[in-house]
């Protein structure tokens, strides 16, 4: 098995520290650090990042499939959650991270594979130890929308601000 990562590729815990989120998470946007693995093997990727608002892109393929040949709902769920955890993450201040407390997750209806799909999420509440997000996913092309969700984030200050 042959991954295109090594854990030494991610940034480093004093370059995590020494960012706000959301300049780590512009690093990422913009090329500067690398982008987590599970990105690559969902298929998707940061497309776009604001404070408190992120959105990812991605297109299901066949190896994100369930045993009937549909959308696994683990993909939905990581595309949610990986969406809900950098919106929450452009609100954490230096020398802090977090973590997802609980997320949830609604599917309205299936994506169809290799449909590029968007999914933007937003923070409806940073505060010092928690935050609070959702999110959707649509179709780019036919703008309906595929599923929901919300997270509960904590908030872990390791000295920064």
């Amino acid at each position: 098995m042959h991954f295109a990562q090594k854990p030494d590729d991610l940034a480093d815990r004093e370059t995590l520290l020494s960012m706000s989120g959301l300049e780590f998470m512009q690093a990422i946007l913009n090329g500067h650090l690398p982008a987590p693995a599970i990105a690559q093997t969902m298929g998707i990727r940061v497309h776009a990042v604001a404070d408190g608002q992120v959105t990812f892109c991605g297109t299901p393929e066949f190896n994100v499939t369930n045993p009937v040949g549909a959308v696994h709902g683990g993909w939905y769920g990581t595309l949610l959650d990986s969406a809900l955890g950098c919106a929450v993450m452009t609100k954490v201040p230096k020398g802090s991270v977090y973590t997802t407390l609980e997320y949830k997750i609604n599917i309205t209806r299936a994506i169809p594979l290799g449909m590029l799909v968007n999914c933007t999420a937003i923070v409806d509440h940073a505060g010092r130890s928690t935050c609070v997000a959702h999110g959707e996913i649509r179709g780019v092309e036919d703008g309906r929308l595929y599923a929901t969700g919300s997270t509960t984030c904590i908030i872990m200050n390791f000295g920064g601000a």
